[in-house]
């Protein structure tokens, strides 16, 4: 039987669970039951979470924690994470509480703009080319007005337009490279909008539009977190030497690509979680971070360490472009609680927000790789959910919890005792 299917969208939520069903589950019954039971009881809620996207279902639920005690520029933050990795949340909040008596997270905006483009071929005169862009320059730029002037009015809007030419890496093809300043917006709407107008202010017979589009490389959307303190004062046996590995283990992420993906994939895990909780664009900062590790040519860490003079320091740097109003950030309630609970930020003091998360949960993983390892932590608090897949009751979950302590925990060794308590 075909499982081709036309007008899906246009079908009712109902009839596309069953035809999922029939078509897809061998025991539909389950099917239904399980997407059904995340239904939000408050049909105008739900009715709000359906009109997100095409064909929703139902909702997949994430864990929504906090991370207190992260003191930012000398002001103190709970900051809400959104993610299901165990141990992400425990870290930044004990790293947090660790350095909130070390001087906490100082954090610098380096820059907020972004880019956009204008893709097209050029078969004639280079020259001819350069001459029409330079006449009509001011003309392609009052073409966004009606869609400019109101980000005008909170002090962004167009900050320049360069025609670029890239025919050395492909033949006639060039660019209209437009600059960007989108204050509390992320601005992908806006810019994108910016850039088909001025396309079809440019286009002329001998202009081929490819396409317009703005970009997630943004190196100029740039943040700093750092974190320093004397080396005396980072505790331990022995700071000395945990300086010391420490620094190792970030050198060794700026030379070694396969080490620098985990290391920054660690970054992430921190900024991530905070994206998600404000209803910003998790894939565009993963794309534009990746990018920006990548920028000297060869893929590297985003963290930095020195020890100078006794003085070790730990910072970050990566581009961010964040919004705090628009899009689903002024839409989804648990969006707005995040920012609400975030002080009501502006998009630059929440790049700073994240950035500080970033470095946290950096700071957490190098800390376990070169003390205890890092299997020593996350496997305890993965505990619970081995416990959870093995549908332990409670007395059980508290007698092998009890057993663990100070244990190794592996998925095996909490089978074996399982099996050993039933």
């Amino acid at each position: 039987m075909s499982k081709v299917i036309s007008g899906f969208s246009k079908r009712s939520k109902q009839e596309k669970i069953n035809w999922l069903a029939e078509n897809y589950f061998e025991k539909n019954a389950h099917v239904v039951q399980i997407l059904q039971q995340y239904w939000n009881s408050d049909e105008k809620l739900q009715q709000l979470h359906d009109d997100f996207i095409e064909n929703t279902l139902s909702n997949f639920y994430m864990p929504f924690g906090v991370a207190p005690n992260f003191l930012i520029n000398n002001e103190t933050y709970a900051i809400p994470m959104v993610i299901e990795e165990s141990s992400v949340v425990a870290a930044a909040a004990l790293v947090a509480k660790y350095w909130s008596t070390r001087g906490g997270f100082k954090t610098t905006v380096l820059g907020t703009t972004k880019i956009g483009q204008v893709h097209f071929m050029f078969e004639g005169d280079k020259e001819d080319l350069s001459n029409y862009f330079t006449k009509n320059k001011a003309k392609l730029i009052a073409a966004t007005a009606s869609i400019t002037a109101n980000m005008e009015k909170r002090g962004g809007g167009i900050l320049d337009l360069q025609l670029v030419d890239k025919t050395d890496k492909l033949a006639n093809y060039y660019q209209l490279h437009v600059t960007f300043e989108t204050k509390d917006s992320m601005g992908a709407n806006f810019i994108n909008s910016c850039l088909e107008a001025i396309a079809n202010a440019f286009r002329n017979d001998q202009i081929e539009i490819v396409m317009s589009i703005l970009s997630n490389f943004v190196p100029g959307c740039l943040v700093r977190a750092e974190v320093s303190c004397p080396i005396a004062d980072l505790g331990g046996e022995n700071p000395q030497k945990f300086a010391e590995k420490f620094y190792q283990a970030v050198q060794i992420a700026q030379i070694e690509p396969y080490r620098a993906v985990t290391h920054n994939k660690g970054i992430m895990n921190g900024v991530d979680a905070v994206v998600l909780a404000t209803g910003n664009d998790f894939r565009a900062v993963e794309a534009g971070a990746h990018a920006y590790a990548s920028k000297d040519g060869s893929y590297k860490s985003l963290s930095h360490c020195t020890i100078t003079n006794g003085i070790f320091k730990f910072w970050l740097d990566i581009p961010l472009a964040l919004g705090t109003v628009g899009g689903l950030t002024s839409l989804h309630p648990m969006a707005k609680l995040s920012l609400e609970m975030l002080q009501k930020p502006s998009a630059n003091r929440l790049m700073e927000i994240l950035a500080a998360a970033g470095l946290a949960q950096n700071f957490a993983a190098l800390r376990a790789l070169t003390t205890k390892g890092i299997q020593h932590g996350h496997m305890k608090m993965h505990l619970q959910n081995i416990l959870n897949q093995l549908g332990a009751n409670a007395q059980e979950k508290e007698k092998i919890t009890t057993y663990f302590d100070g244990k190794t925990v592996t998925h095996a060794a909490v089978v074996s005792k399982f099996e050993e308590i039933k």
